[in-house]
């Protein structure tokens, strides 16, 4: 039986490419974008392929997106949550509508899709599915120029690890957090965003000078970061989270080394607090 994905921010970048991974592979899609029409895959027919109007943003477009899919292909197999997009600039420099709309956005239109794909996907029968957060490898380390970006992809993370322990395994509910690497996207590019004023104090710093020379530089290759989603997503017992791309893959596995020996260092403070007595 073919599998049914229901996928955020198909426009352009993983989104526009898992679309048409999907198709490939002979499974049934669910495009999402604030504007649909606009929208455009090879090999898509009435049997395989529905584009739906959807910001994240409204819970009202949320709601009218999964009624679509159950309406028209009765369930929904796999969600990918991969609308978002980065802010870029030194925290001082961001506006306070900056920081508000990158968190609406990134976290909180993700976790208004995950609740009703949740719903959606306990109530079905059978039930099950995959929930697939796309977070970033700024889920899982701070990088400078982007707080709030990791701020809200750090969130992410947390949230999804928790309610992953919360669903009964009766259910059949699971939940994977990708977090990539640079990949050649125009996240870096035509969708990033910038702090409209100039702070003096960081003179040292421009993000827009840094992402034009880092954008179409990346290792990642977009068509390739969406056959490893697609191959995830198929997988009987997929990972809670996994970086891909190979400079997220260096990136973890340094934080690892880092996180080891800071905690071990400190293990005899973290140690020294505990009631007198107390066994654990």
């Amino acid at each position: 039986m073919p599998r049914v994905f229901f996928i955020t921010g198909t426009s352009t970048g993983f989104g526009n490419h898992l679309v048409q991974e999907v198709i490939d592979k002979g499974d049934i899609v669910v495009a999402t974008a604030r504007k649909p029409e606009l929208l455009s895959f090879k090999n898509t027919t009435d049997k395989n392929f529905l584009a739906v109007k959807l910001d994240v943003t409204k819970k009202s477009d949320i709601d009218a997106a999964f009624k679509a899919v159950i309406d028209k292909f009765k369930r929904v197999d796999v969600v990918v949550n991969n609308a978002g997009y980065g802010l870029s600039g030194p925290f001082e420099e961001l506006a306070d509508d900056q920081i508000r709309t990158q968190m609406e956005v990134n976290f909180f239109g993700l976790i208004d899709v995950t609740r009703k794909a949740m719903e959606t996907m306990r109530e079905q029968k059978p039930s099950g599915g995959l929930i697939q957060q796309v977070t970033s490898i700024g889920g899982q380390r701070g990088s400078p120029l982007f707080s709030i970006y990791c701020a809200s992809k750090w969130a992410v993370e947390g949230f999804t690890e928790a309610i992953s322990q919360e669903v009964k395994p009766e259910w059949g509910i699971k939940f994977t957090c990708i977090e990539p690497g640079g990949f050649r996207t125009d996240w870096a590019g035509r969708s990033m965003t910038f702090p409209e004023k100039k702070h003096p104090a960081y003179n040292h710093l421009d993000a827009k000078e840094l992402m034009a020379k880092r954008n179409g530089t990346q290792a990642g290759d977009p068509p390739k970061g969406a056959k490893a989603m697609y191959e995830l997503a198929i997988m009987k017992d997929p990972p809670l989270r996994v970086v891909i791309g190979s400079d997220a893959y260096t990136g973890i596995m340094n934080k690892i080394k880092t996180y080891s020996e800071n905690y071990k260092k400190y293990e005899n403070i973290s140690n020294s607090t505990d009631v007198d007595g107390y066994e654990g």
